[in-house]
């Protein structure tokens, strides 16, 4: 997608370009030009800007600082979210901010939509670079309009029609425990969180929990009217694993993996199916390398991430913003 902006005309005191897909990349065109008054008077046309091209990378406006970008997203979003039904490790060092993952630096992150498995998610992601990586550590991104349209139409009809289902075993010892996950020690709240948030739920002795979520595959974008391929489907598929670690973990039985997803009635989902979205994603794959102080502005719907592995050290911390319901999903 080549931008219509060249000159920066739009939005004044900064300059734009936007040569590749993703993200569109804003520095500012003068000393002058401070962040928080800068994206105070241009919020609106901002927000155009990350729902039009999907994520919008703000470099050299400041250094790292978790206030200033709190502050950032305050101005342009509103308060961040509690990071709730947690499905990977992070930790919060601020209000509303996380650390971007706990995962080992070794392992790379499939390309996903932030908690797309949820009846609520957020519609922004904001991240910030603290520290460097020293080498890899890049942030993949890839644009579901077009994730949408590559996957071939039978493909995509088939999975529209049944839907997708998210299992996780939780407490077994091979992943999360679903007091984590839930981020509560008491079963009743967890029950009442399942039946409000359209889980299916079966406690398993006095340590574990099976869940069961039916969700769609993709999604009509609620400001732009387009088709975005938006869900966790290949993510958290047993297939997208290191062979392996899926191997390890299958040896414990199927029945017992942390993770797997299926078609919505259950059935077991095609390597031939799985294999052309693993392509989709991988053709639409676009890695931002990240410098001190930059700030990724993602529109969660359109825009899938992840994350390189890389050597130590790296500090990119998120925060998430304007929580979106389904009951009003297409």
């Amino acid at each position: 997608m080549k931008s219509e902006i060249t000159d920066g005309q739009e939005l004044p005191g900064v300059s734009i370009s936007a040569d590749h897909a993703l993200p569109l990349v804003i520095r500012p065109s003068s000393t002058e030009t401070e962040l928080i008054t800068w994206a105070s008077t241009y919020r609106s046309a901002i927000r155009d800007l990350v729902h039009r091209y999907g994520a919008i990378l703000l470099r050299d406006f400041i250094s790292g600082s978790i206030d200033t970008f709190q502050l950032f997203m305050y101005t342009v979003s509103g308060r961040p979210l509690k990071y709730l039904e947690r499905s990977s490790p992070r930790h919060e060092v601020s209000d509303g901010v996380y650390t971007s993952t706990d995962y080992p630096p070794d392992q790379q992150i499939y390309l996903h939509n932030e908690q797309s498995y949820n009846v609520t998610w957020p519609m922004l992601l904001f991240f910030h670079c603290l520290t460097v990586p020293a080498a890899g550590g890049g942030t993949p991104l890839a644009d579901c309009r077009n994730i949408y349209g590559r996957i071939s139409l039978p493909v995509r009809e088939r999975l529209e029609e049944r839907k997708y289902a998210y299992v996780r075993c939780l407490g077994t010892g091979l992943g999360f425990g679903w007091e984590e996950a839930f981020q509560t020690p008491d079963r009743s709240e967890v029950e009442r969180y399942c039946q409000e948030h359209d889980i299916e739920y079966r406690w398993s002795g006095s340590r574990s929990l099976v869940t069961r979520q039916v969700r769609p595959v993709s999604t009509q974008h609620p400001v732009t009217g387009e088709w975005t391929w938006f869900n966790h489907l290949t993510f958290f598929n047993v297939s997208t694993l290191d062979p392996a670690v899926a191997k390890v973990l299958l040896n414990a039985g199927k029945d017992r993996l942390p993770n797997n997803t299926y078609y919505g009635d259950g059935r077991d989902i095609e390597p031939e199916t799985l294999d052309e979205l693993h392509a989709a994603y991988a053709a639409e794959s676009v890695v931002v390398p990240w410098r001190l102080g930059d700030i990724l502005m993602v529109d969660n719907m359109i825009t899938a991430h992840g994350r390189e592995a890389f050597m130590p050290p790296r500090e990119v911390v998120v925060g998430m913003c304007e929580p979106y319901n389904s009951s009003i999903r297409s």
